[in-house]
């Protein structure tokens, strides 16, 4: 069998993978045994969740994530000489969006190795869905800065672009710190400039809720240690 790179959504949090998944997924990872992560625990969960049948100690994992250096990713490449299926697994949903997969993916292009993107679960493209925003034009800025100062002109940034080219800023936070940057979205921008808030996406509890910054205000809410989506638009 020829190498092809797999690239595999995993569960938002939701561990009803029936939801978020096709059958079609299932019998592709029951097909493949080595597998690169960005985290081996999270990894094994989800395998196991969704193939509890799947035995573990074969499985083949390496692991790819932020600190992976140039010659460790050099080392993974030389699996496509091995003339076998192989899957990449993201911490949550899509791999190689906004996830360090995606170096192995420009990698699997430049051996003219077959990439094979699965459906599932995309918190950033449900979250525009959901939001009643701009979907024809719009970016993804990933984490604002940590420091308030260059936080509050970034935030004045994505309010002035958003403006100036009538397009969506979608954005995130650590999860821990999203009742903060609600705060700070509410004190920087405009009163009617719009925010969507969209957390635990997929799951039971799943909260997407649109608003004027007057509104977001008013409104007590709660989002800490919940992963969340921001979305930010202003005419």
């Amino acid at each position: 069998m020829a190498s092809k790179l797999y690239l595999i959504p995993t569960l938002l949090g939701n561990d009803d993978f029936q939801r978020s998944l096709p059958a079609y997924n299932l019998s592709i990872v029951e097909s493949i045994q080595i597998f690169v992560v960005e985290n081996e625990k999270s990894a094994r969960k989800f395998i196991k969740t969704i193939l509890p049948e799947k035995k573990q100690s074969e499985l083949e994992i390496h692991l790819l994530d932020k600190n992976t250096s140039g010659e460790e990713l050099h080392e993974l490449s030389k699996l496509f000489q091995r003339n076998q299926p192989i899957g990449i697994l993201s911490e949550a949903g899509l791999p190689a969006v906004a996830d360090p997969g995606a170096r192995l993916v420009r990698l699997a292009h430049q051996q003219s190795i077959q990439v094979v993107p699965l459906v599932g679960p995309s918190s950033i493209l449900l979250a525009l869905m959901a939001s009643g925003m701009n979907g024809q034009q719009f970016s993804f800025h990933g984490y604002l800065p940590i420091d308030k100062v260059e936080r509050k002109k970034a935030i004045q940034k994505l309010e002035a672009d958003s403006r100036k080219n009538r397009s969506t800023m979608i954005f995130m936070e650590t999860p821990y710190r999203n009742n903060q940057l609600l705060e700070d979205l509410v004190k920087i921008c405009q009163p009617n400039t719009s925010v969507c808030v969209a957390a635990n996406i997929t799951m039971e509890d799943e909260f997407i809720l649109t608003l004027p910054i007057k509104e977001w205000s008013k409104k007590k809410t709660d989002f800490h240690k919940k992963p969340a989506i921001f979305i930010l638009e202003s005419y």
